[in-house]
């Protein structure tokens, strides 16, 4: 059986690199690829693979954000995270998301083959070393709130900037900003958002 695939990565380079490593593979074939999130659905609706791979860092939605929608418009289609990042926090969020496998990019070639066949058979392929600090780290103490106002904060916004943006009150603001300092056990917000980032809460 063919198992058909689809490559998602915003790096041009890498998408070809990915592409001339599975077609090696007698029983792959890359049917689609696209460098931006906002494609993965409608090129997994044209194209139907049995698999997606996609990266976390892409513009349009992030890889995670595109699981999501990816799973809800096309559920035949099994979802593996191939990233740079093995992060607890993305790691957790990636499962909710519906992605079934995750793969780091620095894994050799027969693995990451390796997790494409045992995903499409119906498994799920997580490094067992990821998932054990996963289970050990917990889930993130941030709530969805203190989560967007850190991510509209990451670009160096003001109090009165990401209120405007997040249609809240400036103490609002404040408040959720105090109690991600108070979660992350960090001293501003600065700090917060890259121990957030660094543990894959945002």
């Amino acid at each position: 059986m063919t198992i058909r695939l689809l490559l998602a990565d915003d790096q041009e380079l890498v998408r070809q690199a990915l592409r001339v490593l599975l077609d090696l593979e007698p029983d792959f074939e890359v049917v689609a690829s696209v460098g931006r999130g906002d494609e993965v659905a409608a090129a997994a609706l044209d194209h139907r693979p049995d698999v997606a791979l996609l990266d976390i860092d892409m513009p349009g939605l992030d890889g995670l954000a595109a699981a999501a929608v990816l799973t809800a418009q096309v559920p035949a289609c099994r979802v593996v995270i191939l990233t740079t990042f093995g992060r607890t926090g993305y790691l957790r969020r990636a499962m909710e998301a519906g992605a079934v496998g995750f793969v780091v990019k620095d894994a050799p070639a027969d693995t990451l083959a390796d997790a494409i066949r045992r995903v499409a058979a119906g498994e799920r392929v997580v490094d067992p070393a990821l998932a054990a600090a996963t289970l050990a780290a917990g889930e993130s103490p941030l709530t969805a709130r203190e989560r967007d106002v850190l991510i509209a904060a990451r670009s160096g916004a003001t109090v009165a900037e990401i209120a405007a943006r997040l249609y809240l009150a400036e103490g609002t603001v404040r408040n959720y900003l105090s109690g991600a300092t108070t979660k992350t056990g960090t001293r501003n917000r600065m700090e917060a958002l890259r121990v957030a980032d660094e543990r894959g809460w945002l």
